[in-house]
């Protein structure tokens, strides 16, 4: 998958989710992408802690370029229209997975979720003092959010993995944008797109009670 053996960089990443929504507040699945494909790049730098994550995602994303890239292409050139087009359509899973098992509302929704828990763990990372566990941040984000949906030998498996986390000093320098301060100040940046990105795409997802998609 293109895009994801570059080194992280999370100005990349700001890049991508400042261009994400458009002035209607459309999310630009293009941009979506690619911020996506930057926090990938920042898990997989980390080693294989959250290879239970990104692996989910880089499949997501795989499937995500292919409805871009398919003759039905202009209707998924935004979450609002991917929407329309397949809810109209009748492409989408209601009820229970049958004939649409990867319809790009149900496979953006993983990402969503997946999003909130990410978006969650920086912010967390961004506002502690500098000996915070990171561990603690991270299943505090993670019961937050994608907890929810795992099964409970998951949900154990990956609190007990968050255990052997680095420190918040090495996760701020895998940042790539100097010092950890100056990380803390990107972040303080790029947090808030991510998070009304976040924000339009929930709303959208409820609007069209979509956010239980089996």
């Amino acid at each position: 998958m293109d895009g994801l053996e570059a080194e992280f960089n999370l100005k990349v990443v700001l890049v991508s989710f400042q261009q994400c929504l458009s002035e209607e507040e459309e999310v630009l699945l293009d941009h979506y992408i690619a911020g996506w494909k930057g926090l990938v790049r920042f898990l997989n730098s980390l080693g294989t802690i959250f290879s239970f994550i990104s692996k989910d995602v880089v499949s997501k994303l795989q499937i995500m370029e292919r409805l871009r890239s398919s003759p039905q292409h202009e209707h998924y050139v935004s979450l609002q229209s991917m929407v329309a087009y397949e809810v109209g359509n009748k492409l989408v899973d209601l009820d229970r997975r049958s004939r649409h098992p990867t319809s790009g509302c149900r496979t953006l929704l993983r990402l969503h979720r997946a999003l909130r828990w990410l978006q969650l763990f920086l912010e967390g990372l961004r506002t502690s003092p500098e000996d915070a566990r990171t561990s603690a941040l991270c299943t505090d984000s993670y019961n937050a959010s994608l907890a929810a949906y795992h099964p409970w030998i998951v949900r154990q498996a990956v609190t007990v993995a968050f255990c052997t986390l680095p420190t918040r000093k090495i996760f701020l320098e895998a940042m790539n944008v100097g010092s950890p301060e100056h990380a803390v100040e990107m972040l303080g940046e790029a947090l808030p797109f991510i998070e009304r990105v976040y924000e339009v795409s929930q709303k959208v997802y409820a609007e069209h009670s979509l956010l239980d998609l089996p």
